[in-house]
């Protein structure tokens, strides 16, 4: 797995690539069960990179208290994710 964070003022976004079935069902109801525990809800949406590649991206816009940052981190743990760019 691939992790990408990008951040703005109000709007952040983590993009999760992933290969294959199983790994994308493991990636998504990882994601649903961590962002369930909180008020704030994301924009989430998949798209394929290649041929065997997908990826799951999490939108927070106007996130004012920044929530995301907590949200992506326990993601990016839950998920045993080393590197984010």
């Amino acid at each position: 797995m691939d992790a990408q964070v990008r951040s703005e003022e109000k709007f952040s976004k983590l993009s999760i690539a992933y290969e294959g079935k199983e790994e994308g069902e493991y990636v998504c109801s990882t994601i649903d069960k961590i962002i369930s525990k909180y008020e704030i809800q994301p924009e989430t949406y998949t798209c394929k990179i290649s041929d065997k590649k997908d990826v799951v991206v999490i939108e927070y816009q106007d996130d004012m208290d920044r929530v995301a940052g907590e949200v992506f981190e326990e993601i990016i743990k839950t998920l045993n994710i080393t590197t984010c760019d």
